[in-house]
């Protein structure tokens, strides 16, 4: 079944107008009629059952019917991801919403091949993987900051995961095993790799937790998707 994610509130009986992009969607693409059903999510009122209530030229309204699941989050973790070109940026998105991040922090560090991002167009792609996969929630995307910034305004009480390639660390489970649960971070490096002065800041962090993905050298995408999933796997919602 088709599912939608919308920022109206949801409840039983709401009246729901679609924007242009999302009557278009349903209308021309997907041609749902009158009394179709359909599946909406907000990130903030669970999933709820609705059905087409009318179709014009300009927009398709909604009616909303019952709540077929209640809201419900995933672990509170978030990929911290250096600039990289745009297709595999893209494709890095995609995947964090899928493997359930809450949200994409983008960095630029030092040998960072990128210098903008299209952030907008990044949050349409969460959005839709999202509306895929069948989470509940929608990952945000933050815009692009420098490395020494980020490190700065870290919040008390989150853990890093910094996957370091060139230094002496721990595979990424050994490496996570027995550490606590709660808010995390994975942070990957743009495709040239941290430079020497970044990688000791990182490592001299005490929140930080230095774990190596392995033999080979990966690119930025399936360096990404890796340690989501050992994390998800080790301390997520994986084990559940």
């Amino acid at each position: 079944m088709i599912r939608l994610f919308i920022a109206n509130d949801l409840a039983a009986g709401a009246q729901v107008p679609l924007d242009a992009g999302q009557s278009r969607y349903l209308a021309a693409v997907m041609r749902l009629a009158v009394g179709d059903e359909l599946l909406l999510f907000n990130g903030r009122d669970g999933e709820w059952r609705a059905a087409v209530a009318s179709v014009g030229k300009r927009a398709v309204n909604l009616g909303v019917a019952t709540l077929v699941r209640p809201q419900a989050c995933g672990p509170d973790l978030e990929l911290i991801v250096a600039l990289v070109k745009r297709a595999r940026l893209e494709t890095i998105v995609e995947k964090a919403a899928e493997l359930g991040a809450a949200r994409v922090r983008l960095v630029i560090t030092e040998r960072t091949n990128a210098d903008h991002a299209r952030v907008e167009r990044l949050q349409a792609i969460a959005t839709e993987a999202a509306e895929q996969t069948g989470r509940l929630d929608v990952p945000e995307i933050v815009e692009p900051v420098k490395l020494e910034r980020l490190i700065a305004d870290w919040p008390a009480g989150r853990r890093l995961l910094f996957c370091d390639e060139a230094g002496d660390a721990l595979p990424v489970l050994p490496a996570l095993a027995g550490q606590p649960n709660g808010p995390w971070s994975v942070l990957i490096g743009p495709e040239g790799g941290f430079s020497p002065k970044e990688r000791q800041v990182l490592r001299d962090l005490p929140f930080a937790v230095p774990a190596t993905l392995g033999p080979r050298i990966l690119r930025a995408d399936t360096a990404a998707i890796s340690a989501l999933t050992l994390w998800q796997a080790a301390l997520g919602d994986w084990r559940s």
